[in-house]
C-alpha cells in the first residue's frame, strides 16, 4: 500500500506515456491519487530520463497553478482530504493586455504565420484572438484567456521557432504565465477557454474545441464558418466550471491524435448542456501510423500541403530582391483557390 495519497503510478504495460517536454515515447510516468477523486492532467507527472530532460511537474505544482482544489493538509502526509472550493477567480488589468498588442516583428509565431498564410491573414487572426507579444524570450507570444465578460483571466507565454512554427522545448519548456512573471501575489488562476471571449460575438457558430491556442487561429483561417476555442491543453480547463460557457452550443470536439479516446470521456460532462456534442473521429481515420505516433493535430493536417504564401516565401528566400519588388509595385498574392 502506498504510503503517501498522490505518487506516481505503479509500472504496468502501458502507463508510460509520452514526455511533454523532450516528447520521448514510454518514458513519463503520471501522477495518481490513492482515492480517486482527483484526475491529474496529463502533464502532472516525472520523466525517467532525468539528466537529459529532468521534467517533474508534481501534485503541489498542479495545485499551485489550480487554487479552486485545495488541500487540507501537507501533501507529505498519506490520506489528504481535497476540497473543491469555489475561489473567486483573479484577473490581469485589461490595459496590461492591449499593450501587448503589438510588436509583432519581434513576434516568432507571428514571423511563421506570416510567411504561412500571409500578413493580412496573421494580423486579422491575431486581432479577432487578441495574441500579444511579450519582452518574455525576446518576444514570445502571448495567449491570452479573456472569459465572456472580457475579462483578462491570464495569459499563457509561449515560444516558438519563427522558421517551423514549433514550440521552443530546448534546453526547458519555453512556458509560463503572465501573472507569474507580473508576481501577482495570492493570484487565483482560473482557467477559461483560449478565444472564449469570442462566443458572444458569434451566437450562431458552430464550436470547434481543439487542445492547442496555436492550432485554433490556424483553423480558423482555413476553417472560417465554426469558432475555434481551444482548452490549452489536453485536459487545460476542459472541467465542468469551465465548460458552461458552452451552453446551449452546437460543439466538436477535435482533439490531438492519441488522446480521442479521453476526450470521448469529456461528452458525458458536455451533453446536459449543450445543444449538440461529438468527438471528431477524421484525424483518426486519415492519419498514419508515423502520425499517430508523432500526435499531430488538425493544424499539421492543415498545413501539410504548401500554401501560395508558402510557395511565394520560398522564392522571396531564394531572390530577396522579389520582396522589394512586390512591396513597391503593391501587388497583392492572389489564391485562385
Amino acid at each position: 500500500m502506498n504510503k503517501y495519497r498522490f505518487h506516481l503510478e505503479k509500472y504496468h504495460t502501458g502507463s508510460k506515456t509520452t514526455c511533454p517536454k523532450c516528447e520521448r515515447k514510454a518514458c513519463f510516468t503520471r501522477y495518481v491519487d490513492e482515492e480517486n477523486e482527483i484526475s491529474f492532467p496529463s502533464h502532472v507527472g516525472k520523466c525517467d530520463h532525468e539528466n537529459s530532460c529532468g521534467y517533474h511537474f508534481t501534485p503541489k505544482d498542479y495545485f499551485k497553478d489550480n487554487p479552486q482544489v485545495t488541500v487540507s493538509e501537507s501533501l507529505a502526509k498519506p490520506k489528504v482530504q481535497c476540497v473543491m472550493q469555489d475561489v473567486p477567480p483573479s484577473f490581469i488589468d485589461a490595459e496590461i493586455m492591449l499593450q501587448s498588442l503589438k510588436q509583432y516583428e519581434s513576434n516568432p509565431l507571428y514571423t511563421f504565420l506570416v510567411r504561412t498564410i500571409g500578413k493580412e491573414g496573421t494580423n486579422k487572426l491575431f486581432s479577432l484572438y487578441k495574441v500579444g507579444t511579450s519582452r518574455k524570450w525576446n518576444g514570445a507570444t502571448v495567449f491570452w484567456q479573456i472569459d465572456t465578460s472580457e475579462k483578462v483571466r491570464s495569459g499563457k507565454i509561449m515560444l516558438y521557432d519563427a522558421n517551423t512554427g514549433r514550440r521552443v522545448k530546448e534546453p526547458h519548456a519555453h512556458v509560463c504565465w503572465v501573472h507569474s512573471e507580473l508576481k501577482k501575489q495570492e493570484f487565483k488562476l482560473q482557467q477559461c477557454f483560449f478565444g472564449e471571449h469570442l462566443l458572444p460575438l458569434y451566437p450562431d457558430k458552430r464550436v470547434f474545441v481543439v487542445e492547442s491556442e496555436k492550432t485554433a487561429i490556424i483553423a480558423a483561417h482555413f476553417i472560417p464558418d465554426g469558432l475555434w476555442i481551444a482548452t490549452g491543453g489536453k485536459n487545460g480547463c476542459f472541467n465542468a466550471q469551465a465548460v458552461k460557457v458552452l451552453a446551449g452550443r452546437d460543439v466538436i470536439l477535435m482533439p490531438d491524435l492519441g488522446a480521442t479516446s479521453e476526450w470521448q470521456e469529456k461528452v458525458s460532462m458536455l451533453r446536459p448542456i449543450c445543444r449538440s456534442v461529438s468527438v471528431s473521429s477524421v484525424l483518426e481515420d486519415v492519419a498514419t501510423d508515423e502520425q499517430r505516433k508523432q500526435g499531430l493535430d488538425i493544424a499539421d493536417f492543415l498545413l501539410m500541403k504548401d500554401t501560395p504564401q508558402m510557395i511565394l516565401q520560398r522564392m522571396i528566400d531564394k531572390n530577396p530582391v522579389l520582396q522589394k519588388l512586390i512591396d513597391e509595385l503593391d501587388l497583392v498574392l492572389v489564391d485562385e483557390s
